[in-house]
């Protein structure tokens, strides 16, 4: 190899670590959760309940399409499913707003919010990019007192959902 080709080879070699430190970090796997009212997620990132490696995740509760669970089968994360564990309960009234905070804004087929096995409200987003926060009115109809929402953001573009669970009171 002649001198001027080895040169640049090292110079190459010393400066891609630079530029990689250079560059803005990203979140692993940042994507989305609810915000308000508390979510588990937003609970335990907030130090609410004490959680593991979820607190500094709560946007990466992902798996894929048609789960029912908090955790979103991610055995990580899998305390979100302990309905045990002391989550605040937020009173809220029969039509109350779920608010998204995204952190990294997906194409989205539709938020969809369970209680139970009984979905309550579905969004088509008709595969839009949403903004850096989403709101949502959920209506509860009959239903009353402490419930556990699953709420679920459909990806438009992939196979993965994300998952989060809200407990509230409803008309508390």
């Amino acid at each position: 190899m002649n001198m001027k080709r080895k040169l640049t080879v090292v110079l190459g070699a010393g400066i891609a670590p630079l530029i990689a430190l250079s560059l803005p970090a990203s979140e692993a796997s940042a994507h989305g959760y609810i915000s308000t009212p508390p979510s588990r997620q937003a609970q335990c990132a907030a130090g609410t309940v004490p959680c593991g490696d979820i607190k500094y995740e709560p946007q990466s509760v992902e798996g894929p399409k048609g789960l029912k669970s908090c955790s979103g089968g991610n055995g990580q994360f899998a305390e979100l499913d302990d309905d045990n564990k002391g989550w605040a309960v937020t009173p809220v009234p029969s039509k109350a707003s779920f608010t998204w905070k995204l952190t990294a804004r997906h194409s989205t087929s539709t938020w969809q919010y369970f209680v139970g096995d009984s979905k309550i409200a579905e969004v088509d987003d008709h595969g839009a990019q949403p903004g850096e926060t989403v709101t949502h009115q959920v209506d509860f109809g009959g239903l009353k007192g402490k419930q556990k929402v699953l709420a679920v953001w459909n990806i438009a573009d992939t196979a993965n959902a994300f998952y989060v669970c809200i407990d509230v009171n409803v008309g508390g």
